[in-house]
This record gives C-alpha cells, sequence and structure tokens, in this order.
C-alpha cells in the first residue's frame, strides 16, 4: 500500500472507482487536476500527483537532430560528464543540455551531446562503436501482432494493367524497425511494410501554389539500382503546408492506456515526456483533455486550455499504470468527450496512446472498427501512437488508424515523439484531404510488367477507386506521399513472366505505332475529397519515358528506402544487391537533412548486417 503521507497526497484525491461502462466526473482534484480512472486496481496512485506550474513554450528548443537524442543502444554514447539517470534504462546518462530543464520533474533517458558525440552519425569509428554493443537477442516476443501479407507479386500487364491503393502516410513500421535493428535484431517479416519506410522521410517534390488543390503531384522515371533492365516509377505528393498559427482551433482528446503493461520504462514514462512535448507545440486557443482507461475509463482532465499549462503538466505528470486494457470503455469516453467539445467549434481529434493490449470489454478488431467507422462520419477522427515491446499489437492500431481517418506512428524514443508530436505536429492533427486513392494504368505497348512496391495493406479493388462511399487514406497538411513501381519494358530481357498462348501479346507491338499515347508509360490518376465533402474531385497524370518532376538525388534516395526495406524482407527481386549497395546509393544521394534523419538510416544501414537473423 502507498504511503499517502509520503507522496502529499490527500485522501481527497484518490480515483474513484469507476464501472467499465460508464464515464464517472469527480471534481475532486490535486492542484485544480481530477484524478480518475487510473486504473490501479488498490485504487491509490503509484507516483506523487504533482504538477509543476511551468509554461513551456519555446519550441526552437526543441530542433534537435534525432542523433542528439536517445535511440537505444546509440543512446549510450552520451557525453562522458553527463550524469546517471536513477531510473533510466541501464544507467543511461540524463539530458545534459537545454531539454534538462525542460523534462526535469523526470530524469530520461541519455542524450548524445552535439558537441561531444563524432562528427556524424554514420561515421565508420561510431557504426563500429555501436555495432560492438549490439548484442543479439531474442526474436520478436509471442504477445506481438502485425498484419500479416504476402508481398505484391509481379503483374503482366497484358492481364492485369491497372493497380488500385489507397495513400497512406503511416510511419510506425520505420520506428519498429528501427527499435529492432538498434537492438541487434533483424526484423521479423511482418513488421516491414516498405511503403512506411519510404514515406517516413520527406522528399523535395514541388509545393502547391495555393489551397484550393491540396496537394501536387510529381512522377519519375529512373533506373532501378538493383536491375539496369527495369525501371523505378515513382510517384510522389506533397501536400499543403499550414502554418500551424493558421489552424482552426484544435480540440484534442488524449487517450492513454494506464494499464499494468504500461509500466515498463519504454511505454507510459515515455509516453509523458512525449505529450509534455505535444502540449508546448499547441497554442492558447487550442484545449485538450486527457482520458485513461485500465481496468475502468475515466477523465482525468476536464477539457483545458493550452493556456492553464500548470492544470495540464499536473495531470500528464500523474499518469500511473495498473490493471487491465479496457480499451473499449476508454474509447466509449474518449468520443463522448470529443464530441462534446467539438459543439464549441473546431476540429476534433483523438489521440490514443497505447501498447495495443484491449482485453476488456469489446475487443474484437471487427467490432472496433465498425465502431470507430460509426464516429469518423460523426467528424471525429482518431490517430494512434504506439508504444512498447511485448505485448504490441500492431495489426489492432494500423486498423484503428486507417478506420478512423488518422495516422499511427510507432513511438520509440523521445526524439520518435519530437519528430512526430513537434515537427510535424501540423499535419498530425490537420487533414487536408480525405480518402485518397491512387490508380495506375500501365501502357502494355511500353511496359510488360510491374511491381508495386510495398501497400500491401492498402490494396482496392478497381471498381473501389470511383466509388466515394469506400474509405481511403488520408493526407495532412505538409505530409508527402511516395509510392514506387519497379516497371519491365516491352523487350528487356528482366522479363519473367511467359506470354500466355492464348493472348493478344501479339497484337501489343501493333500499339506503338497507332496509340496516341506511344510515349507513355502509364497513366496516373488520384481521387480526393476536401474536409467533410462527400463527393470526391479527380486529377490525373500521365507518365513517360522523360518523366523527371522528381529530382534525381530525391528518387534515389527513396529507392534505396525501398531496396533496404526489401532486403529485410528478403525479397527475389534484388538480384545480387546488398545492404553495402543501398548503403552507397543512399549516402551519395543524401541531400538535405536538417533533423539527421537520413543521416541515421545510413547507420542502419550499416548496423543491418550485425543484426541476428
Amino acid at each position: 500500500m502507498t504511503d499517502l503521507a509520503a507522496q502529499n497526497v490527500s485522501p481527497e484525491t484518490l480515483p474513484t472507482p469507476l464501472s467499465s461502462q460508464a464515464v464517472t466526473r469527480n471534481s475532486a482534484s490535486a492542484n485544480g487536476v481530477s484524478v480518475l480512472g487510473s486504473g490501479n486496481l488498490d485504487g491509490l496512485p503509484s507516483e506523487e500527483v504533482k504538477s509543476s506550474g511551468e509554461t513551456v513554450r519555446n519550441t526552437d528548443k526543441l530542433r534537435t537532430r534525432p542523433a542528439d537524442l536517445d535511440h537505444s543502444t546509440i543512446a549510450q554514447f552520451g557525453p562522458p560528464n553527463s550524469k546517471p539517470s536513477p531510473d533510466g534504462a541501464n544507467g543511461a546518462p540524463a539530458f545534459s543540455n537545454e531539454f534538462e530543464s525542460f523534462f526535469a520533474q523526470e530524469p530520461t533517458s541519455s542524450i548524445v551531446s552535439p558537441t561531444e558525440r563524432p562528427e556524424r552519425a554514420t561515421d565508420n569509428l561510431y557504426s563500429s562503436q555501436i555495432a560492438s554493443l549490439v548484442a543479439p537477442t531474442s526474436q520478436m516476443p509471442r504477445g506481438e501482432h502485425f498484419p500479416a501479407a504476402e508481398s505484391n507479386s509481379l503483374k503482366r500487364v497484358a492481364d492485369e494493367p491497372v493497380s488500385t491503393l489507397s495513400v497512406d502516410v503511416d510511419t510506425a513500421s520505420y520506428a519498429y524497425v528501427r527499435s529492432e535493428i538498434l537492438n541487434g535484431r533483424r526484423p521479423q517479416r511482418d513488421t516491414i511494410r516498405p511503403e512506411e519506410m519510404i514515406n517516413y522521410f520527406n522528399y523535395a517534390y514541388p509545393a502547391p501554389e495555393d489551397s484550393d488543390i491540396p496537394f501536387t503531384t510529381s512522377v519519375s522515371v529512373v533506373e532501378t539500382p538493383w536491375n539496369p533492365d527495369t525501371r523505378l516509377v515513382q510517384i510522389g505528393l506533397q501536400g499543403f503546408t499550414v502554418p500551424l498559427e493558421d489552424l482552426p482551433p484544435q480540440n484534442l482528446v488524449f487517450l492513454i492506456d494506464t494499464s499494468g503493461s504500461m509500466s515498463d520504462e519504454n511505454k507510459l514514462p515515455l509516453l509523458r515526456k512525449a505529450f509534455r512535448l505535444l502540449i508546448s507545440s499547441l497554442r492558447e486557443e487550442d484545449t485538450v483533455a486527457i482520458v485513461t482507461y485500465a481496468g475502468q475509463a475515466g477523465v482525468l482532465l476536464e477539457p483545458t486550455s493550452i493556456s492553464d499549462s500548470k492544470s495540464i503538466y499536473g495531470a500528464v505528470n500523474s499518469l500511473h499504470a495498473g490493471g487491465r486494457t479496457a480499451g473499449h470503455a476508454g474509447l466509449e469516453a474518449a468520443y463522448a468527450l470529443a464530441d462534446a467539445m467539438q459543439e464549441n467549434g473546431g476540429n476534433a481529434r483523438i489521440i490514443l496512446a497505447t501498447d495495443g493490449d484491449f482485453n476488456v470489454g469489446l475487443s474484437s478488431v471487427e467490432a472496433l472498427t465498425r465502431y470507430v467507422e460509426v464516429q469518423r462520419n460523426k467528424g471525429i477522427f482518431l490517430s494512434v501512437l504506439g508504444f512498447g515491446r511485448g505485448n504490441y499489437n500492431d495489426a489492432l492500431m494500423q486498423t484503428l488508424a486507417q478506420n478512423g481517418n488518422g495516422t499511427a506512428a510507432y513511438i520509440d524514443s523521445l526524439s520518435e515523439a519530437r519528430k512526430v508530436l513537434v515537427e510535424q505536429v501540423a499535419g498530425s492533427i490537420m487533414t487536408i484531404a480525405q480518402d485518397v486513392k491512387m490508380q495506375v494504368e500501365f501502357n502494355p505497348a511500353n511496359v510488360a510488367e510491374y511491381r508495386l512496391i510495398g501497400y500491401e495493406t492498402r490494396i482496392l479493388d478497381r471498381e473501389d477507386f470511383n466509388d466515394d462511399k469506400v474509405d481511403a487514406g488520408d493526407i495532412g497538411a505538409g505530409h508527402t506521399v511516395t509510392a514506387i513501381y519497379e516497371v519491365t519494358p516491352v523487350g528487356s530481357p528482366a522479363i519473367k513472366l511467359d506470354d500466355l498462348r492464348y493472348g493478344q501479346d501479339k497484337e501489343v507491338p501493333e500499339l506503338k505505332a497507332t496509340n496516341a499515347f506511344a510515349d507513355e508509360l502509364a497513366f496516373v490518376k488520384l481521387r480526393y475529397k476536401l474536409p467533410g465533402d462527400v463527393q470526391s474531385h479527380l486529377v490525373s497524370t500521365p507518365i513517360t519515358t522523360r518523366s523527371a518532376g522528381i529530382a534525381q538525388g530525391e528518387a534515389m534516395f527513396a529507392a534505396a528506402v525501398a531496396g533496404f526495406s526489401q532486403l529485410l524482407q528478403g525479397s527475389q527481386h534484388l538480384e545480387n544487391w546488398t545492404f553495402k549497395d543501398a548503403e552507397e546509393l543512399a549516402r551519395a544521394n543524401i541531400g538535405d537533412d536538417d533533423f539527421g534523419y537520413r543521416s541515421e538510416f545510413l547507420s542502419l544501414l550499416e548496423l543491418a548486417a550485425f543484426a541476428e537473423h
């Protein structure tokens, strides 16, 4: 039993028992913060309920490269004079720079000082030091679940000339794969979604001139790095950038899993730090509320203006883990609160933070999907932040985010939290285009075969493209989306599929002399809805053999990421291409790297060779 006197918590601040099917609210508070729905089975908080009263608004201090923040074993290269963190992972040093005051209330894992670490995260000496510390560990825990999907097969254009998909801006797979490699493990195949690896990075696509058309479409055709007899067709979308200060007021409900499984250092403790970053990047006109769920669900923080930072930070600091996982009850409470907040104007979004374990109440994927779809149609969107290892349910998180018109990210470090919740905050909370679908029709006169790299869980039927009732992906403010096809030209020695005995193949070459589209490889069509609309808009772009709307360096870097993801999958389409080849290609085309994500990718490429199979 926790000593209340030692924690300076009065009995009035204790959580009130709640029904798993109802939301109970209580005016009792600690420093003005309602403490409810904690889920601790004995009804007592496991740590001090405190509120610093400090307002942290200067996000300029957060513009730090990922190599400067903790990423598992990389984090151990902290400055020699860093003070140890009493509750950090493996005794990692605490923050020693400008972040220290921001996170002074809770020691965190290490941060590599920019002045004391090697000049580049990709320096060979630095990488060899990292590799020496990456000890192979066991395979992915049995309790973790990922959607199983076979890689896209090679298609004959004569048989299946049209490819249709829903766009995807999720990045969870890349962050999860990175955490595996940094822990000395080769990621299991189902954890690798090539499109999320590619879309983790921003590319220098031309930006829209105004918001009338929410995104631009750019296309390029380049030689395939792993096969000179094929070509890579890259299609890039660039969303219109909306400055944070120009967004309408935001109503955010943080739905936080406080069950017992969230007690690990890389779960709830990291979540608290991540949400403090998000709060610091919002504006005074924005409103947040917090719902927690464990064995029961309840409102920890009623809708509160960002200007009241004392109450908000106090509520975040009071989060603790205990109990089972009543995810459905938490969703019900969060949607009810978001619906009420939406009545005051502005957008409403729920941000679910969890390790993905729903084991109380409605928990099947099908039932939760139907529930989220109903709420989505009311204009309340759901984004998901995954945390931790052991029972991480990526399949459920992907389903919730996709059907909730939100995004899915995996937070494995404070650096990743800063990327998702600070740098990309506008795109995370502001949707500029909904139900975005892509359809590519290949010209049989010029293309014999094609293969879509990734998007296996986003494939749509051909007829879905023109059906506005079919849900698809969404694009946030400033987001980029990339899709890459490997295509085999007619007459190429790389053709692998035999002609059909009873097909029309003999007639195809004659098209070149008569077809008005003789120089086209493919034709891209995109459908999208403006937020709140029910009718879609259509934009189309031809792809020719000379298409070069994407800078060569950007296309080659994307190709390196695409190749890397396929190497991890053990793809048979890469001939004799290696991790070293991918690294050399990425290094030669690293381009602008303001935040260091591309340099970090080079380190991952080096470490992948050491990872346990």
